[in-house]
């Protein structure tokens, strides 16, 4: 891919060597730096650094929120981005869910975090719509691989560190050094103070919690009917109240209230106001039927899936899911545990098993639990939901964890149709 640009002595930028030429210059990253000869030998009019490429689009002129965490970076991005929207603000978000710029969606699902040229085209996309903030989620492998190269953030904020792509990072050690490795310098950071885990450069950090101290403190709270809350910060005292369930996304909206409230100069109290206007996030305890209650989340790790369940504690849930392939593997009996701690009754099955044995996927989660006589199995997704549909009874909920609101199943390599809300709601419809 190649972007344009103008009053440059040469007319395109590209990360890619084979579109070189006397008119593009190479962009050189950690990622294609092998290829740094091939440009010049295919004639590159010049080789940019990401600070020098970040000069060149003036991208100074809009404040970045860079988040990471394992879990809540969806929500927490897609809450900061409708805070500001609400309060009269232009915004540009780019994560898991695709790009989106004033309320408008522009580009589908890729990458969490993509291409360095690519979050910088973005970039430059929000500051010709007039977007003064640009949210955006870092995930692990892009702090590694340095796809957040020459970024200058506004603000980074951490969720929470648990147990996740330990495929490619190998040990939590190493994957919870590379989380932290993202708030080692002086710019402007808002931490999870209840996140043990955490290391970070104090100089210029905020924090928020709900148990420790922190700079936003949550001084008292419901889950009934929805998250709601009292925040304290300094002497100042605000309520807000949403309609997400579950104490995760207590963390989540704390998050998003001080991250506003951090780089506007709008009022904690006319913000917290603003939260009541976000619905969540496609896909995260999304309910699908309240008769009989069904809920689609995207958790499908050990973390994730027990802050879903502890959610739904007061319940008897039966919980649909499985794990996916060429992934951490040792995740995989400490999820089968989680669900069988919480859950009436399991029913395990794929995920997007990719280029794994599905069977040998589900071995791997019956490893963890002791008790198999409430574990059903069944391979195919969609048998595994319609018989958690057929079984359920009274106030049963079902709960389908693992792709959230994904529209495939991955298996080979191949993306076959399967939204598990469609589905869910096809099985409802015939019984």
């Amino acid at each position: 891919m190649k972007i344009e640009i103008s009053d440059q002595p040469y007319r395109y930028i590209s990360e890619d060597s084979k579109e070189c030429s006397s008119e593009c210059a190479f962009l050189v990253t950690k990622q294609n730096e092998k290829y740094k000869d091939d440009a010049i030998a295919r004639g590159a009019h010049s080789i940019l650094t990401p600070e020098e490429c970040w000069k060149l689009f003036g991208l100074d002129r809009i404040s970045v929120i860079g988040i990471t965490g394992t879990n809540g970076k969806t929500t927490t991005a897609s809450a900061v981005y409708s805070i500001l929207l609400d309060l009269g603000h232009k915004a540009a978000m780019q994560g898991t869910r695709g790009f989106f710029m004033n309320d408008a969606p522009v580009e589908g699902k890729t990458l969490t975090t993509p291409t360095v040229l690519n979050t910088y085209r973005h970039m430059a996309q929000a500051i010709a719509a007039g977007c003064e903030y640009f949210i955006m989620e870092v995930s692990s492998h892009a702090i590694e691989q340095e796809r957040i190269a020459g970024i200058s953030f506004g603000l980074k904020i951490l969720t929470n560190i648990t147990q996740d792509h330990l495929d490619y990072h190998e040990s939590i050690e190493e994957y919870t050094r590379i989380k932290n490795l993202f708030f080692q310098d002086e710019s402007k950071k808002l931490i999870n103070k209840d996140e043990a885990k955490a290391d970070f450069n104090f100089k210029n950090a905020f924090t928020y919690g709900v148990e420790n101290p922190a700079t936003y403190k949550i001084i008292a709270y419901s889950l009934n009917n929805g998250v709601s809350g009292v925040m304290k910060h300094f002497e100042e005292h605000v309520p807000f109240v949403t309609s997400l369930h579950g104490f995760f996304n207590l963390y989540n909206i704390t998050a998003a209230i001080a991250a506003v409230h951090l780089v506007t100069n709008d009022s904690l109290e006319k913000i917290a106001d603003a939260v009541e206007n976000f619905g969540g996030v496609s896909g995260r305890m999304e309910v699908v039927s309240t008769e009989p209650l069904v809920i689609v989340d995207f958790a499908h790790t050990p973390d994730g899936m027990e802050q879903v369940l502890n959610a739904l504690k007061e319940k008897e849930v039966l919980v649909v899911f499985g794990a996916g392939g060429d992934r951490d593997r040792s995740k995989r009996p400490m999820m089968g545990r989680v669900a069988a701690n919480y859950a009436k009754k399991l029913y395990v099955t794929s995920d997007n098993p990719r280029f794994e044995d599905p069977d040998a996927i589900i071995e791997d989660i019956l490893a963890g639990i002791e008790d198999k006589s409430n574990v059903y199995v069944d391979v195919n997704r969609r048998n595994a939901i319609a018989q958690a549909l057929q079984d359920r009874s009274g106030d049963e909920v079902i709960l389908i964890l693992g792709k959230g609101d994904e529209t495939s199943q991955i298996i080979y390599d191949q993306h076959l149709p399967f939204d598990d809300r469609v589905v869910a709601k096809e099985l409802l419809a015939a019984l």
